[in-house]
């Protein structure tokens, strides 16, 4: 006899009379809970949170099949994205935002931290506390998750291990964590698998010191093998009789020490990587970070290097990631050297201080990511959904409540800076250069969201930036173009697009041209409208200094009626484009800058069609009256 819970037209007590009945998950008519209370309610010696694991749900239905009649994991019923519930080890600031993400999806996300109030502990699915550097609270927690992740490289690497052979889900894997760790066997790993790195050796004594002194030069970078992050455990020696001294700072030679020839980067960047169950890899856009006392203070998305090197640093980040093992998200930290090489600093197995900024500018952020990754589900995708965006970090500026109230001071000035998002991590204690939360400022370009960054770090009371940056630049060699060109500032006035009317000489003011041209997209210009005439070598110096489309206006001079123009633009170069409308014809110029913003603008495309459509109308009213009225009345009204 089974007895199965009352549902709708289903009797509470049902027999069945063969034995070699058996239940399967199916589309049935009825559906009942069963219970697995040792597995899902089992109680524990940890301090849990009040809330209740739910039961799985099964439709079932008789078979006169013979099946396995034992509970599998698989057999569970998905009524939305995952029913896996992901145990994160750590909950601190990432483990938050990874909780923020899951709550969106409705996943399922518990964390093991030792402290009670920890920044995820508010919003997690459940919050179990304890070490996650312990093995019996690990293996505790272990029981209660799908699968296994981390927030924190700085857990029991062992009992993962344990753990994996014991058939628990562990993303990424153990050995994964295990070079990780330890910063040294990083670098063999990455050298064995030709990344490329600056010089390293291990340590064993202070004459081995000595000789990497002499072998590498100075400044020599020394750093622990373990437990180092936000550059804690790193000390630079500047000479051999500061070794010691260097050495000493880190904790003395016992704690495991090796050097780095020292590296004269021009500019630090990272990259996100995301690495699916299926080996497939996405990477996110290189990003550059900026450093203070050696904490992550500023990134700026995407970085401002060439595009050879974008691709060099992916290139790298991509391969470092495949010689690794499992699935989430990782963080490439790298050098970029004068000389345009790319070196590999370090790698994080989960989300990163560099990524942040993914949250608002990206159209998948990185704690989204790392879920679906580990749960298997598709990779999302990385790129950018703003042109640029930048990340301020939030660090303790004192200790107590007048770091607090400095922080408050600068969140409320950020409240006011148009794209900027606040991220408040809630931790309960305030120190100095402790991470706080972070600021996202997203823009149109670099130069708008830098200029944004620095009115919000103005103090109260001061100038702040209040100007609207332009959209279009409207330039011409002349005032004497000015009659001409006042046709297209006319028109973006009428659609509500932010532009600026300059005198840029390509003859009497060229460093001007050049300066213009070359800064304009970092000003947040989107495209530039050039009046050509005389010589009309306006338009086509400044396209070819440029990446931003430029469109040519042909201006009638007195002695060629404006055809020399026309040609000028018509006949540039390969490679060089410039698009150009009708002789004086400027008016088109500022409708055909309208209809290119409108590709990215929903507001302007809506507004272009609404112009389209009174045209049409006014053509129209005027056919009707002539119609209505004749010809000689409509002459002569």
């Amino acid at each position: 006899m089974l007895l199965l819970q009352q549902t709708t037209l289903v009797p509470k007590f049902l027999l069945f009379s063969k034995s070699d009945f058996s239940f399967r998950p199916c589309s049935s008519s009825f559906s009942t809970r069963l219970s697995f209370m040792d597995k899902y309610t089992k109680p524990s010696s940890q301090k849990q949170s009040h809330k209740q694991f739910q039961c799985p749900v099964l439709a079932c239905q008789a078979s006169t099949d013979t099946h396995d009649t034992s509970f599998r994991k698989d057999d569970l019923p998905v009524h939305g994205v995952s029913e896996v519930i992901v145990g994160v080890l750590g909950g601190g600031q990432l483990g938050r935002m990874l909780c923020q993400a899951a709550s969106e999806m409705a996943i399922k996300v518990m964390v093991l931290d030792p402290l009670t109030n920890c920044p995820a502990s508010a919003i997690a699915y459940d919050h179990m506390v304890g070490s996650f550097d312990d093995s019996s609270t690990v293996q505790e927690f272990a029981k209660r998750c799908g699968v296994l992740t981390v927030e924190i490289e700085h857990v029991d690497v062992a009992t993962m291990e344990k753990l994996e052979q014991q058939g628990v889900d562990c993303q990424p894997k153990a050995s994964t964590i295990r070079i990780i760790q330890d910063k040294y066997l990083q670098k063999v790993h990455f050298s064995q698998h030709g990344i490329p790195l600056p010089d390293f050796m291990q340590i064993d004594d202070l004459e081995g010191a000595k000789r990497a002194g002499d072998l590498f030069g100075y400044p020599l970078m020394l750093k622990s093998k373990r437990l180092a992050y936000d550059g804690r455990g790193n000390a630079v020696a500047k000479s051999d009789e500061e070794l010691s001294s260097a050495v000493n700072a880190l904790g003395g030679l016992d704690r495991g020490l090796y050097v780095e020839k020292w590296t004269p980067f021009v500019k630090e960047l990272a990259v996100i990587v995301a690495r699916g169950k299926d080996n497939s890899i996405l990477c996110y856009p290189v990003v550059e970070t900026i450093h203070k006392e050696n904490i992550c203070h500023v990134v700026k998305a995407p970085a401002d290097i060439p595009w050879k090197i974008r691709k060099l640093a992916t290139d790298v980040a991509h391969k470092a990631v495949s010689s690794l093992e499992g699935a989430g998200v990782f963080a490439v930290e790298l050098f970029l050297t004068k000389d345009g090489q790319i070196l590999l600093n370090e790698v994080a197995p989960r989300p990163h201080n560099s990524g942040h900024h993914t949250i608002e500018s990206c159209y998948t952020s990185q704690f989204e990511q790392h879920l679906r990754a580990v749960l298997g589900l598709p990779l999302g995708d990385p790129s950018m959904k703003t042109p640029a965006a930048i990340m301020y970090n939030l660090l303790g500026e004192d200790e107590g409540e007048p770091g607090f109230h400095l922080a408050h001071q600068l969140i409320g000035r950020a409240l006011n800076i148009q794209g900027a998002s606040v991220h408040w991590y809630d931790k309960p204690e305030m120190r100095k250069q402790r991470k706080m939360g972070h600021i996202t400022i997203a823009g149109p370009s670099m130069g708008i969201v830098e200029a944004q960054l620095k009115s919000m770090l103005k103090e109260e009371g001061s100038e702040s930036q209040t100007a609207v940056t332009p959209r279009v630049g409207i330039i011409m060699g002349s005032d004497s173009d000015l009659p001409i060109m006042k046709d297209a500032a006319r028109i973006l006035t009428v659609f509500g697009v932010p532009h600026e009317v300059r005198i840029v000489s390509a003859h009497r003011t060229p460093e001007m041209m050049f300066s213009y041209a070359l800064s304009a997209q970092d000003q947040g210009i989107q495209i530039i409208i050039a009046g050509a005439g005389g010589a009309a070598h306006l338009p086509g110096m400044v396209a070819s200094l440029t990446p931003l489309p430029v469109i040519g206006v042909p201006v009638r001079a007195s002695a060629l009626d404006g055809m020399d123009s026309l040609l000028s633009i018509v006949q540039m170069p390969r490679g060089v484009p410039v698009a150009t409308v009708a002789i004086n014809n400027a008016t088109n110029a500022g409708l055909l800058a309208v209809r290119m913003l409108g590709v990215g603008d929903t507001d302007l495309l809506a507004r272009m069609s609404q112009y389209q459509e009174d045209t049409r109308d006014d053509v129209l009213k005027k056919a009707e009256k002539l119609q209505t009225d004749g010809w000689e009345t409509y002459l002569n009204p």
